[in-house]
């Protein structure tokens, strides 16, 4: 083996192999592994410890301390639980969940997994109520949706399908146009909207020069806004042709454009500030102000006609997931450095708080209605590329960030 390896490859391997002993417990032999190719205690510094406990972690559990959880937290109030939030930790078991989505009626949480499952969570108990098997591959995003009348779970795979299932039959008010709409993104660099009511596919936009990363579909379900490998972010109107869809191209990032986000109408004052707006849109159109995230590390703001109005700074690795606050004060952003970030729009893009998310690369970040109109965010590792492409602006939020759940009774009516 010396023949095979340097003195420097050899050393990285043995000090591998003593951390992977000592992490498992095996203190005695680890002790024999550092004495038999004499490497002393001193050669082991914190920046390796936390090499060696990344690659372990990306690449399988060690030890039970592993796991991955989900988690609430509070943005503004760090010390102080929101009304009505209950702090709660679903620990589960790897592999690593790249998705979440929140039901629109009860507080029901769904997990997609690389272990080709989707999960039904109840954060009131903590517990695992259902797991859901039909993909052969990697479960790559979730989402709750559905045509008038029903709600249905949507999920995406690598083994190339989408599939839906009916979890709770109840009534919701949804957009009438929109409602039964699923809007897919791909790495054959296409955008697909789909008919959930039947499986079939009505749509097709080309334009993008590489694998579509993410998707943002506006409340009414009119615009869709993809990022892409080829470093761009477009946006689409869906009420016009094929041909003439696409809206804007958005120019600035000099990497992967990950992530997105269409700003609400309730983020308008404070984004028209920094367009230089005397008067703030009408906060019924749609489709406004943007956000996009790439591997540069960096946020950007766009107004829809294409001017990068604001650069945001701060995450040490590639942007995952953004969520504007649906009070439209904040907008949070997750990155692979294991933080999520708040960005104060009222202070042009401030970062106000920076939270440490967990012990993995955080990814993706969901706002979710709650039975006590106090919202929540989940965060977890990977990321999604599937939106409904509607849905009804909800209004009472509070500014707690958290996770999950269910409960079987109907919300309040709005």
């Amino acid at each position: 083996m010396s023949n095979l390896l340097t003195s420097r490859q050899a050393e990285e391997l043995h000090k591998s192999l003593i951390a992977y002993l000592a992490a498992c417990g095996h203190t005695t032999a680890a002790q024999a592994v550092r004495d038999d190719v004499n490497l002393p205690e001193s050669s082991f510094d914190p920046a390796t410890t936390k090499k060696y406990e990344a690659c372990w972690r990306k690449n399988g559990p060690v030890s039970s301390a592993y796991r991955r959880r989900l988690w609430i937290s509070n943005p503004e109030r760090p010390n102080v639980a929101a009304k009505g939030a209950r702090t709660a930790y679903l620990t589960i078991a790897p592999p690593t969940i790249t998705s979440v989505a929140f039901h629109p009626l009860f507080s029901s949480l769904a997990s997609g997994s690389e272990d080709c499952t989707i999960k039904i969570w109840d954060y009131e108990l903590g517990e695992l109520e259902r797991t859901l098997k039909s993909h052969t591959k990697a479960v790559l995003d979730v989402d709750f949706g559905g045509p008038r009348g029903g709600t249905l779970l949507a999920s995406c795979s690598s083994d190339l399908t989408r599939q839906q299932r009916t979890l709770h039959p109840l009534r919701r008010r949804r957009r009438p146009l929109s409602g039964n709409l699923l809007a897919s993104a791909s790495r054959d660099r296409t955008i697909r909207i789909w008919d959930v009511t039947t499986g079939y596919c009505l749509r097709t936009l080309r334009g993008h020069g590489d694998w579509v990363r993410s998707l943002s579909p506006s409340l009414d379900g009119r615009y869709l806004v993809s990022t892409s490998s080829d470093q761009t972010a477009r946006l689409w109107d869906l009420s016009l042709p094929d041909s003439n869809a696409l809206k804007q191209t958005f120019l600035a990032h000099d990497h992967v454009v990950e992530t997105c986000a269409l700003a609400p109408g309730s983020t308008y004052p404070h984004l028209a500030a920094l367009a230089g707006l005397k008067k703030p849109p009408p906060s019924t159109s749609t489709a406004e102000f943007l956000a996009t995230g790439g591997r540069d590390k960096l946020i950007k703001i766009f107004s829809t006609n294409g001017i990068c109005l604001k650069t945001l700074s701060g995450h040490d690795n590639w942007i995952r997931a953004l969520a504007f606050h649906p009070g439209g004060k904040y907008l949070l952003s997750a990155s692979d450095d294991k933080t999520i970030r708040c960005w104060d729009l009222a202070q042009e893009g401030k970062c106000v708080r920076v939270v440490e998310a967990g012990d993995h690369f955080v990814s993706a970040l969901r706002w979710a209605p709650s039975l006590f109109r106090d919202p929540a965010v989940a965060a977890v590792g990977r990321r999604g590329r599937m939106g409904w492409g509607m849905g009804e602006a909800e209004e009472g939020w509070d500014r707690s960030m958290g996770v999950l759940g269910r409960d079987r009774r109907r919300r309040k009516s709005r």
